[in-house]
């Protein structure tokens, strides 16, 4: 039975994954932060006839307090993780600071999955991290000089850089823990909640947009294709989209992007720099 522990779990590409994964027999760790949220997706998970145990943990995942004792509350319970989906992100349409002084878009969208994966690599020894990225990372504009958007702040462009971030992430993760299988996907314009955590602007387009986009289910399907298939077993650093290897931009691929951005991170969230499985 694969196991899967699964963040961001509550809407959208995240509620649809947990469905589908159940369906599949996975067992799952769901992770939210609203507590009624969490239960009921475990609930429609259960529902959804696979029979395999679905557990829930609680998060608020721009925190990297939250993030730690999350990891730790995952160490205490389980042995193994086959999968990290790291699903949880969002777009907010003001530059706000968390409680620890980081962007929240930064926080949520990179911070958390890098310090997450981080110190769960030991249980994920040989099994797969899956990362909700986008294509918007190609309006992207990577500054390790200004990770925190104070020289300037774009909606748009500062998600766009923290899905570039996953990117960069996906790639360097590859490359220094070779015994895991790290991938991301860009699942398309998803109906989904990620553009509405602020009032104004972004929230009017994305509940006018709706209609015309994917339908979070859709969305969902890279993450459990690579959560689960056997075709993309063997994959490792990869950017997919519709179940299919992609090229994503030069920035993406810039190798020095990547370990100048890990190395940041690191100190950051204070892990070892030069941490190498």
């Amino acid at each position: 039975m694969t196991f899967v522990l699964l963040t961001g779990a509550t809407r959208g590409i995240g509620q649809a994954a947990a469905v589908e994964l159940a369906k599949q027999g996975a067992e799952l760790a769901l992770v939210g932060r609203d507590a009624e949220r969490v239960s009921a997706v475990a609930r429609e998970a259960r529902a959804a006839g696979g029979g395999a145990p679905v557990h829930e943990h609680i998060a608020d995942l721009s925190l990297m307090a939250n993030v730690r004792a999350l990891a730790e509350e995952v160490r205490e319970r389980y042995q193994h993780i086959d999968v990290l989906a790291n699903n949880a992100g969002a777009l907010f349409a003001s530059r706000k600071q968390t409680s620890e002084g980081f962007e929240q878009t930064f926080a949520l969208n990179h911070l958390a999955p890098f310090l997450l994966t981080n110190l769960l690599r030991d249980r994920l020894a040989g099994g797969r991290v899956v990362t909700t990225a986008s294509g918007a990372h190609r309006s992207g504009r990577l500054d390790l000089d200004d990770l925190q958007s104070e020289k300037s702040y774009s909606a748009m462009r500062v998600y766009g850089t923290s899905k570039l971030c996953n990117i960069l992430f996906t790639r360097e993760l590859a490359k220094r823990a070779p015994q895991l299988h790290a991938n991301c996907f860009h699942p398309g314009v998803v109906r989904t909640g990620f553009g509405k955590n602020d009032n104004g602007i972004w929230k009017l387009l994305t509940t006018l947009g709706g209609p015309f986009f994917r339908s979070p289910q859709r969305g969902a399907r890279s993450l459990v294709w690579l959560s689960l298939s056997e075709e993309a077993a063997g994959l490792t650093g990869e950017y997919v989209q519709d179940e299919k290897v992609l090229q994503p931009s030069g920035q993406a691929r810039n190798e020095i992007l990547a370990e100048g951005l890990w190395e940041h991170s690191a100190q950051l969230v204070g892990l070892p720099v030069d941490a190498h499985a």
